[in-house]
């Protein structure tokens, strides 16, 4: 048995969230990530995004998108630079960067600038606004991309301002978006044996993400806004509810759980009520229908509720971080568990969401800035003198 990505090789020219994000999910299921630096710096950026540190420039936000991988310094914009990113890529399946869209070109990490030192290299560039087009040289975050894509306009309660989600969202799926996009190339390389450049962006992913609404204005030109509650837009019951003790967020998004629920609640009269006998009619009646559950909901508390509804109709406790976090079933599940430092410290985060039978998925924390340089660049036959000679004149 082995890990999916035993094997497969990975350069990331990455800081921050979103890139990082992408290539974690190389490093947990065993690809070799070496992470590449600027040793000018200080390296990643995120490695001092506070407010909570393990030590110094070993932030908590660092650790959560780096564990499992190598740090080799290497400041690209160096002369020296480029010979040793050609080795690199010469030993490399894969390259993976998160610069603005303007930068990959300037500093040697495409397709065109790589495939002399190894025909069959991906490169993958996760971008703000492309790497082309007006605003290829633009910054561009997260939030920015909610804003513009009509996200925010969707996110919140209809009587107060846009919202943006609680996490940050766009990053973490244009991370993913990147690392499947960069196994879909690796893919067709193997089976061609030629590379090629591949690109995601913040801003394609955020409007890809609108999803079954951008469908409903582009063909029936509805604007869909906020909702009260949380409310799905089309299907009722599917929002919070009170109970006695706070909130339930219930989902009858299939016609059966609705019969199920009203039954639960002691209410089957409701299930012939012409005003909830199907989706338009609740719909049609959602205000009334949300007044009679919360009148029924507020008997009991969130607790009993879920006790009564388990496995039977689609139902979930509104839990704060602590409490979502130290959970019966989070913990059954063994979704956190302990990343080693290596001399017994450790740091607890959350684990990948992907299960391999059979499998533990490598369990490392992130590594200090350029840890792993001299024996990278020793693996690619490097002896100590040139090594010596690299960090001397701040190539590495």
């Amino acid at each position: 048995m082995s890990l999916p990505l035993d094997g497969v090789r990975v350069i990331a020219v990455e800081q921050y969230g979103a890139g990082p994000w992408g290539s974690l999910y190389l490093a947990d299921l065993g690809a070799e990530v070496i992470k590449i630096e600027n040793p000018r710096d200080g390296g990643d950026v995120g490695r001092g995004v506070g407010p909570h540190f393990f030590g110094p420039r070993d932030s908590h936000f660092f650790q959560t998108f780096n564990r499992n991988k190598k740090s080799v310094t290497l400041d690209l914009k160096s002369p020296d630079a480029r010979a040793v990113l050609h080795d690199l890529a010469r030993s490399a399946d894969a390259l993976l960067d998160n610069l603005r869209g303007d930068l990959p070109a300037a500093l040697g990490v495409t397709y065109a600038q790589l495939k002399a030192a190894n025909p069959r290299i991906v490169c993958a560039h996760l971008s703000a606004y492309g790497r082309d087009g007006a605003r290829a040289a633009w910054p561009g975050y997260d939030y920015l991309m909610q804003a513009e894509t009509g996200l925010m306009s969707m996110t919140g309660d209809p009587d107060g301002p846009p919202c943006k989600f609680g996490v940050s969202i766009v990053d973490l799926v244009t991370g993913l978006t990147a690392a499947y996009a960069l196994l879909a190339a690796l893919t067709g390389a193997r089976a061609s044996g030629v590379g090629r450049d591949i690109d995601v962006s913040l801003f394609d992913v955020a409007l890809h993400n609108l999803n079954y609404l951008a469908t409903w204005y582009l063909n029936a030109g509805v604007v869909q806004g906020r909702e009260r509650r949380s409310s799905h837009p089309s299907l009722t019951p599917s929002q919070l509810y009170r109970t006695r003790d706070g909130w339930i967020m219930i989902m009858c998004n299939k016609e059966r759980f609705w019969r199920v629920l009203a039954n639960e609640l002691g209410r089957p009269d409701w299930i012939a009520d012409p005003r909830f006998a199907d989706y338009a009619a609740r719909l049609a009646n959602r205000g009334e229908l949300e007044r009679a559950l919360d009148e029924v909901l507020q008997r009991d508390c969130t607790a009993q509720w879920l006790q009564r509804f388990a496995g039977k109709v689609p139902a979930a406790p509104v839990y704060d971080v602590a409490q979502a976090l130290e959970s019966e079933f989070v913990r059954a599940h063994d979704n956190v568990r302990d990343y080693g430092y290596g001399d017994g410290g450790v740091a607890r985060m959350v684990a990948n969401p992907v299960r391999v039978a059979g499998e533990q998925l490598p369990q490392r924390a992130a590594p200090g800035l350029g840890a792993h340089t001299d024996e990278v660049l020793a693996a690619l036959g490097y002896d100590r003198a040139h090594i010596a000679g690299l960090r001397k004149r701040g190539v590495i």
